[in-house]
């Protein structure tokens, strides 16, 4: 039986990211696009539906968010984590990786050491580095398909005495959902040194297999005591464009020096297009949200199972949640140029390069999997032709 899912919508020329510069990004435009985090699912029905009922009003002019959609966000996050914050405790923010850089221009100065666990999602390497700031690495730690934080590691990087450690729960790339007893203790040991946690949780609500996310808030009251948490519905409803996003910050004195930057700034009011969306998205879209997390998890097996099969050379490392597979090349025996010439020139493919995303990314993949299964099955395809065509050129 068809699914929703299962159609195929052409991106190329609407602007997509993803489609519309392959041919600057990888040098050729006649890609499969599998890299850009966003799917390529219709975004859902009562999110376009909202849209347009106020769109037909012709009258784009300033406004305020309804309390309601303040609502619609305390209410989901506690549908759907059973996690508790007051109105007061919640703000706006345009977007997570633009709240990132806001954290290290509130909290830090120039020269100040900001620590993130390698491999990550590439922004928490570049944002600090282009605001003067120094990063120490604490990386994950690797095993049978695994990560795991270096707790160790992570108590000597706390000798350099670090402003900030930037979070990725759930993981990306790897798409690991952190147990509680994991982030009850990073956040001991950050209290421990006075360092404070940012925690971007924009793969929060795409648990997979059954999985339970937890948010870094809820995983101790020291944990909800110094840090701030970004989140949004953007991955999870395919509407990253719109821009829409929110914090959340226990702490008084922490909430008041960063909600001041941000109402100073004017950076705390949505549009009354992100306003609308969430809202819609939050009261009405759990039940496209739950039949995506189903074609998801499946296509996530049907990679898993294919290149088990036909290139068990490429191990994928199954994602708790999101549409993201990272995939584990290093088997292969490839150089690094070797790699990316096999995945882009040989199998026609668009992937995120490994080595993007720091240390302990080199001889992986980014695979985005949000697409309909024709598209899954044509790159998958494609990669094995390619593969072994190499290995006979080869040998």
């Amino acid at each position: 039986m068809k699914s929703i899912f299962d159609k195929v919508i052409d991106r190329r020329g609407s602007g997509a990211i993803k489609t519309d510069v392959l041919k600057e990004r990888f040098g050729d435009e006649d890609l499969i696009p599998l890299w850009v985090a966003d799917m390529d699912f219709k975004t859902p029905d009562c999110i376009a539906d909202a849209l347009k009922e106020r769109l037909e009003h012709q009258i784009y002019g300033y406004s305020i968010p309804k309390e309601s959609y303040w609502e619609s966000i305390i209410n989901w996050e506690n549908s759907i984590h059973g996690w508790e914050f007051t109105r007061e405790e919640l703000t706006f923010i345009p977007g997570i990786v633009r709240g990132i850089g806001f954290v290290i221009q509130c909290f830090t100065k120039p020269g100040d050491k900001i620590v993130i666990q390698p491999p990550v999602y590439m922004p928490f390497i570049h944002l600090p580095q282009n605001n003067d700031r120094e990063l120490i690495y604490n990386p994950l730690i690797y095993n049978r398909g695994v990560y795991e934080m270096d707790f160790n590691q992570l108590e000597e990087c706390m000798e350099q005495n670090p402003k900030l450690l930037i979070l990725s729960n759930p993981h990306n790339p790897a798409g690991r959902i952190w147990g509680e007893k994991t982030l009850a203790r990073l956040a001991e040991i950050c209290a421990r040194h006075g360092v404070l946690v940012i925690s971007d949780e924009i793969h929060a609500d795409m648990a997979l297999y059954d999985k339970v996310h937890v948010p870094f808030a809820m995983a101790s009251e020291i944990a909800a005591d110094i840090s701030i948490t970004f989140a949004a519905p953007t991955k999870t409803f395919n509407m990253a464009g719109l821009v829409s996003s929110f914090a959340v910050v226990h702490n008084k004195e922490i909430r008041d020096k960063f909600f001041k930057y941000l109402n100073d700034n004017e950076l705390n009011a949505p549009t009354f297009i992100s306003a609308i969306a969430t809202e819609a998205a939050f009261t009405k879209g759990d039940k496209w949200r739950k039949n995506m997390l189903k074609y998801v998890q499946k296509n996530v097996d049907y990679v898993y199972d294919f290149l088990s099969v036909n290139i068990p050379k490429i191990f994928v490392v199954k994602p708790d949640a999101s549409f993201l597979v990272w995939i584990n090349c290093n088997r292969l025996e490839l150089s690094h140029e070797k790699l990316i010439d096999l995945f882009v020139n040989k199998a026609h493919l668009a992937l995120n390069d490994g080595e993007d995303f720091g240390h302990g990314g080199e001889g992986f993949m980014r695979m985005n999997v949000g697409c309909p299964r024709s598209i899954l099955e044509k790159a998958m395809n494609q990669l094995v032709n390619a593969y072994h065509t190499y290995y006979e050129n080869v040998e």
